[in-house]
This record gives C-alpha cells, structure tokens and sequence, in this order.
C-alpha cells in the first residue's frame, strides 16, 4: 500500500516539473496534479490494455512506435476529464506523456 502512496505521489511531483518544464502543459495545484495521478493510474490499468490489445496491428507495423501515439493520445484525454490540468496540442501531450513513462519505469524500478 505505501508503495502505490509513494508511486502517486511520485508521478504528481513529475506532473508539476512537467508543467513547467514542457510549454503547452499547466496544472493549477498539487490537488489536481494528485487528482490527475490517479486517473493516469486508472486509465493505465483499464483503457491502455485494451487499446493496446485494439492497436496491436499497428503497433506491429511501427516496431511499437504507435505505442507512443497512443499514450499521448491518452494523456491529452486527461487534459479533458480533469478540470485545472490543460494540455495545448498533441506535441506537448506527446512530450508530456514520454517523461511521464520515464519516470513511471524509474519509480517501479526504485520500489
């Protein structure tokens, strides 16, 4: 249990050096960075498994390349269901979501 603590906490300290390291990307508190955490946990564990499962073909295709459209895809519909978290186009979201997945690996490889 204080593992997934220490897990969201760290992808919302990640989402604030985001917003203000990458332009295009704002969050407006620490309760919506948490907030955003938790429904990039969710959508983890339910939506990405089943469209990767959908995009398999294309992600074939790609040598896995897709894959990386898909996060983003889905880091952008964040930006839409959380209100305070606004991400202005596909490239910030793209960039957004590729350090995120870094430091998602980095904290699963620390815990």
């Amino acid at each position: 249990m204080i593992k997934i603590l220490i897990h969201i906490l760290g992808i919302a300290g990640a989402l604030l050096l985001i917003a203000e390291f990458v332009p295009g990307i704002t969050i407006a508190s620490f309760y919506t960075a948490l907030v955003v955490a938790l429904c990039w946990g969710v959508i983890s564990l339910t939506v990405r498994p089943v469209l990767g499962l959908l995009t398999l073909p294309i992600n074939l295709l790609t040598f896995g390349l897709f894959s990386f459209v898909l996060n983003a895809l889905l880091f952008w519909l964040l930006a839409w269901l959380v209100p305070g978290f606004s991400v202005a186009g596909f490239i910030p979201a793209l960039g957004g979501s590729v350090i995120l997945l870094i430091v998602s690996w980095a904290l699963d490889a620390a815990l």
